[in-house]
């Protein structure tokens, strides 16, 4: 795929994304992704290297009266990123921080059982865990989930992401073994100029992608 050239859809870079993966394939790797928009490139991943799928779901921290304004993410098991410049710049207290990081841990602990249906996470401990998102912008849910995954022991731990600026994947690097990002442009945007078709993904879709990769995993 050409720098200038746009992905059709969330599928498509899952596919260029698993070209670059292919060393991971059948040996008990753990592809996972970050709803939502991230499960649907995870799960053609997954599919193309006879992978088990789970998620991880990252919220985003906001700041006081700009909940749109990340000041960095959190996972539910407890993973953090803070942005330490935006929180000079804000000035933001050791209360406020540690409240939106409780309701956001909350709702990441909601979610993650609502989409996997009850059924347990999968075992990270000893495998290959390749986390993926469809784009990578400022990094922040990224780099939650990457330092909760890590405390949770995987001998190999791959970050996979279509598009990302070059500062993002690069400061990744800190927090994985390895970052597989073709498409990182100079001049950035947002992530869904990258695609031809980025249309919102929705919880029951993550969750439907889910059931049918576990399904098809226990098939093999």
């Amino acid at each position: 795929m050409r720098l200038d050239t746009l992905f059709r859809d969330r599928i498509e870079a899952g596919t260029v994304l698993a070209k670059s993966l292919g060393a991971y394939r059948g040996r008990g790797t753990l592809v996972l992704g970050i709803p939502r928009g991230g499960v649907v490139v995870a799960a053609e991943i997954a599919r193309l290297l006879e992978a088990e799928l789970d998620v991880v779901v990252a919220r985003k921290l906001g700041a006081p009266g700009q909940p749109e304004l990340a000041i960095g993410a959190v996972t539910a098991d407890g993973g953090r990123f803070l942005n330490d410049d935006m929180l000079h710049a804000l000035q933001i207290s050791p209360s406020y921080l540690d409240a939106v990081t409780r309701v956001q841990m909350t709702e990441a602990q909601h979610r993650e059982t609502w989409l996997r249906n009850l059924r347990p996470a999968a075992p990270i401990a000893g495998r290959t865990v390749i986390l993926v998102d469809d784009g990578l912008a400022t990094g922040a849910t990224m780099h939650a989930a990457a330092r909760a995954l890590r405390q949770r022991g995987p001998a190999r731990l791959v970050a996979a992401v279509p598009v990302g600026t070059p500062d993002a994947c690069e400061a990744l690097r800190s927090d994985v073994d390895e970052v597989v990002c073709p498409l990182q442009p100079e001049s950035f945007g947002a992530v869904g100029l990258y695609y031809e078709h980025f249309e919102p993904v929705e919880d029951e879709q993550v969750r439907e992608l889910l059931e049918a990769t576990r399904g098809a995993t226990v098939g093999r």
